[in-house]
């Protein structure tokens, strides 16, 4: 019988060099055209104060026309979609990094906001939208009367 001497790690640069070829196998640039399916979300920065939400999006290519934006009480939700401006040349090939299509973000917020007061912005591409907080109702003591009381 022969002796093997184990290698824990060997076992790991295994799965780590089966990993590395996953990777490199699909962002070679023979596929690159499979990335045209994937869809993004706009990055987002999200600032509380006592008083409002101020919520930033990241939308950069995108008309303000192609933007919905709906507003609940606890999220908001933003869809959108890129379009494609690509032009091919009869003799060259176009290769494009850029993500084009439909998109769509749900932001849930840390605090109720008043939705009808919610005011938005749009310029060079980031989406800035200002969301005032509800107004919470303090406790409030009211004197219950018993039915005795009220004759």
């Amino acid at each position: 019988m022969t002796i093997v001497r184990w290698n824990p790690w060997k076992e790991f640069d295994i799965l780590n060099h089966q990993l590395s070829r996953l990777f490199d196998d699909a962002l070679t640039t023979g596929n690159w055209q499979d990335f045209s399916q994937m869809t993004t979300v706009p990055a987002a920065e999200l600032l509380e104060t006592d008083e409002a939400i101020y919520l930033k999006l990241e939308l950069p290519g995108i008309d303000a026309d192609a933007l919905d934006i709906q507003a609940t009480e606890k999220s908001i939700a933003i869809r959108g979609e890129r379009q494609s401006e690509t032009k091919s040349e009869a003799d060259g090939v176009t290769r494009s990094e850029f993500r084009y299509g439909k998109f769509q973000r749900v932001v849930p917020l840390p605090d109720r906001i008043r939705n009808t007061e919610v005011t938005a912005d749009y310029k060079d591409g980031i989406l800035h939208l200002t969301l005032p907080k509800a107004v919470v109702e303090q406790s409030k003591v009211v004197k219950v009367r018993l039915g005795s009381e009220a004759a």
